[in-house]
C-alpha cells in the first residue's frame, strides 16, 4: 500500500507568481532615480556598476527571446525556500526559452572559482520542488576575493558561456556577487551576476527587500518549540527555560518570537547596546522577573536570548573586540592564561568573571570574517548561571529549576511556510528576468507583501547602495551594512507596550506547526513583524 506523504504534497505544489512575473517574455523594467544614494567610498570601487538606479517592474510589449545558459549558486547558511527560487529560476528560464539550460554550481562559491558545475534537470528540480535544505547543489561559505580567484571565477564564466549567474545568500553573499559583476563589466564578460536577498537573521532588509527569504520559516519552526515549552511550563510548573535563538547581529528573530509567543522576559541585543546595559543588570533583570514570579506562585517561566546579545552588552562588546585584534595576530590559539596576561585591565577583569566554560568559548576558532564565532557561545547558559548565583546573593527562598536550550539550525532547513515558498519562487523568477532584461549588479526585491499575491511589487535594488565601509581582518571592505532592529520602529513599539504584562502572566501563545492545507488566513499568515511595520 502506497501512502502519500507531506514531501510529495510538496514537491506536486506549485505557487502562485505576480502577473508581472507571469510571462517573463513580456518583462520590462523602468529606472528610477530613487533613494538609492551610493557612497562616494563605494562608488570609487565600482566605476562601471556605481551608475546603477532603481528598477521598478512592469508588463512590457514582449521581447523575441534566444536560449540562455544561467548559473545559480547557493552562498552562506541555509534558509528555508532555496530550492523554491531555484525551481522559480528554471520555470522562468525554461517559459522564456526551451532550449535555455540551467547550471548549478557546487558547494558555494568554490563551486564558481573551480568551476564545479553540474546541470538542473526538470528531473532533478522536482525532486527539490518547495522542500527545504540546500542539497540540491549545496552550499559553502568561500568568497571570491583575491585576484586569483576573481581570474578563475571568470574564466568558468566565459568556459561555460554564461548568461548569467544568480547567487543565493545573505550580506556578505550580495556584497560578494556585487564585485563580482563589477569585475565582469570592467573584463567585458557577458555574463550578469544577479543576488537574492537570504538569511534567517531578518538583517537584510530596507526599504526595498522588505524581508529575507528563510526569516519567516524560521521565526515559525521556532515559534512553535516556545510555545510548546509554554505549555510545557503551564503543565509542569517548576521549570525555568533559558531559550537562545538564532540571530549573529541582529534581534529580529527573537523580537518576532516574542510577539508570536509571549515568554515572560525576551532581551532585544539592540536595546541592551542603546541602554548600555552591564551583564550585572541583565543578571538582575532575570533574577526580578524570576523572584516577582515566585511570589505569585510560579516558579517557572520562559526567557528568551538572542544568539547575538553578548556583542551587544558594552564590556563584553569591549571584551570581544579586544579578543578579535589579539587573536588576528596569532597563527595558533591561546591559552585562557595568555588571555588574562595580554589584555588591558578592562578586558582582562571582564574575561576573568565569566565561568571557565565561557572563557573556552571564546577563543574557539575564528568565523570567516575573522570574528569571535558567537553562536558557539552558551549565552543562555551564561545568563542562567549567573542568574542562579544572583539569586543566592539575594537568599531566594523560592524554586528555581533552570533548563536551557539553544533553537538554531532546526530552523534553517525545514519546509519553507507557504509565505517563503511562494516569496522564493517569485524571487528566483524575478532574478532571471533582471538578467534576461540585460542586467547586472542587482539585488532581486519584492515590496507588499503583506498582500496577495497579486498585489506584490517588483524591483531591481543596486546592491551598491546598501553598501558602506566596514573593518575586515584590519582591512577596510564594502560590506552591506545589517539592517538591525529599530528601537523607534512599530513592531518594538508593540513589544515594549506589553512585555510589562508578559512577564507575570502566562500569556503563553501556542501557534503550532507550519500549516500547508486548509484556512488561508492560517496557511499565508506572514510575520507580526511584516505586518506591524505596515
Amino acid at each position: 500500500m502506497t501512502t502519500k506523504t507531506l514531501l510529495d504534497a510538496r514537491r506536486e505544489y506549485t505557487p502562485a507568481l505576480t502577473p508581472i512575473l507571469q510571462d517573463i517574455k513580456q518583462l520590462k523594467f523602468t529606472n528610477v532615480d530613487a533613494k538609492t544614494h551610493i557612497e562616494p567610498s563605494i562608488a570609487d570601487l565600482f566605476p562601471h556598476t556605481k551608475g546603477n538606479t532603481l528598477l521598478v517592474g512592469s508588463k512590457g510589449s514582449g521581447i523575441k527571446p534566444s536560449p540562455m545558459r544561467i548559473g545559480v549558486v547557493f552562498s552562506g547558511g541555509q534558509a528555508a525556500g532555496g530550492h523554491s527560487v531555484i525551481a522559480g529560476i528554471y520555470d522562468a528560464l525554461f517559459s522564456y526559452h526551451e532550449k535555455s539550460h540551467l547550471l548549478g554550481f557546487l558547494n558555494g562559491p568554490i563551486g564558481i572559482i573551480e568551476g564545479n558545475i553540474e546541470e538542473i534537470t526538470k528531473k532533478k528540480i522536482d525532486l527539490y520542488r518547495n522542500v527545504g535544505g540546500f542539497d540540491l547543489i549545496g552550499s559553502g561559505r568561500d568568497k571570491i576575493e583575491s585576484k586569483e580567484q576573481f581570474e578563475k571565477s571568470l574564466a568558468v564564466a566565459k568556459a561555460h558561456d554564461l548568461d548569467g549567474i544568480i547567487i543565493i545568500g545573505g550580506d556578505d553573499s550580495n556584497t560578494n556577487a556585487a564585485l563580482l559583476a563589477e569585475y565582469f563589466v570592467a573584463n567585458d564578460c557577458k555574463t550578469k551576476v544577479i543576488g537574492v536577498p537570504k538569511t534567517i537573521d531578518g538583517d537584510l532588509k530596507n526599504e526595498y527587500v522588505e524581508t529575507s527569504f528563510g526569516f519567516d520559516s524560521a521565526c515559525k519552526v521556532y515559534s512553535e518549540m516556545i510555545g510548546n515549552i509554554g505549555a510545557d511550563c503551564l503543565s509542569a510548573k517548576k521549570y525555568t527555560h533559558f531559550i537562545k535563538l538564532m540571530g549573529r547581529s541582529a534581534s529580529h528573530i527573537a523580537l518576532e518570537c516574542a510577539l508570536q509567543v509571549r515568554p515572560n522576559l525576551t532581551l532585544i541585543g539592540e536595546e541592551v547596546k542603546a541602554q548600555n546595559t552591564s551583564l550585572d543588570a541583565i543578571t538582575k533583570q532575570i533574577a526580578d522577573v524570576v523572584e516577582s514570579r515566585s511570589k505569585n506562585g510560579k516558579d517557572y517561566g520562559i526567557i528568551v536570548i538572542p544568539e547575538g546579545l553578548i556583542e551587544f552588552v558594552p564590556e563584553m562588546g569591549y571584551l570581544i573586540s579586544h579578543l578579535n585584534e589579539m587573536l588576528a595576530k596569532k597563527s595558533q590559539g591561546v591559552t585562557i592564561e595568555e588571555v588574562i596576561e595580554q589584555l588591558d585591565d578592562k578586558a582582562s577583569q571582564t574575561f576573568q568573571s565569566l565561568p571557565k566554560g565561557i572563557q573556552s568559548q571564546l577563543l574557539l576558532d575564528r568565523d570567516p570574517h575573522g570574528n569571535v564565532q558567537v553562536s558557539k557561545i552558551s549565552t543562555e547558559v551564561l545568563f542562567l548561571e549567573m542568574t542562579k548565583n544572583e539569586l543566592k546573593k539575594r537568599k531566594f527562598q523560592g524554586k528555581f529549576s533552570p533548563v536551557n536550550h539553544f533553537f538554531g539550525y532546526e530552523g534553517r532547513s525545514g519546509f519553507p511556510s507557504q509565505f517563503d515558498t511562494t516569496y522564493c519562487y517569485n524571487l528566483g523568477a524575478l532574478a532571471f528576468g533582471l538578467i534576461a532584461t540585460g542586467h547586472t549588479g542587482y539585488m532581486a526585491a519584492i515590496k507588499n507583501l503583506e498582500k496577495e499575491v497579486s498585489k506584490w511589487e517588483i524591483f531591481g535594488l543596486p546592491t551598491t547602495s546598501l553598501m558602506h565601509i566596514e573593518k575586515r581582518k584590519g582591512t577596510d571592505k564594502p560590506v552591506i551594512e545589517k539592517a538591525l532592529v529599530k528601537l523607534d520602529g512599530e513592531p518594538f513599539a508593540y513589544f515594549k507596550k506589553n512585555r510589562e504584562s508578559w512577564k507575570l502572566s502566562d500569556s503563553y501563545q501556542s501557534p503550532g506547526p507550519i500549516q500547508f492545507f486548509g484556512d488561508e488566513s492560517i496557511i499565508n499568515r506572514v510575520t507580526q513583524t511584516l505586518l506591524l511595520e505596515k
